[in-house]
């Protein structure tokens, strides 16, 4: 199992919690940022995430294909924020 997942069931996220902020991820990921930090995952499991996720940014695209979503969205959102920053 993809350890973003695997970390967010741990604390007990439910299924369909993940799925909406994966979703919320492809569509917006600043605002993917704000849903994360209201699932109450303790802050020094979630530094320790945002750490492995920037040493290994493919898991994102694991954990979105694991559950079924376009990562291609995800891509243009990133693309769309980096021409407004």
């Amino acid at each position: 199992m993809n350890p973003i997942i695997a970390l967010l069931k741990e604390h007990n996220v439910s299924d369909q919690q993940i799925q909406s902020l994966f979703q919320t991820l492809t569509d917006n990921p600043m605002m993917a940022m704000a849903t994360l930090g209201q699932l109450g995952l303790p802050p020094e499991k979630l530094q320790a995430l945002m750490m492995q996720v920037m040493q290994s940014p493919q898991l994102i695209k694991d954990a979105v294909e694991q559950l079924g979503l376009d990562f291609a969205k995800v891509e243009a959102a990133k693309d769309k924020l980096q021409q407004q920053g």
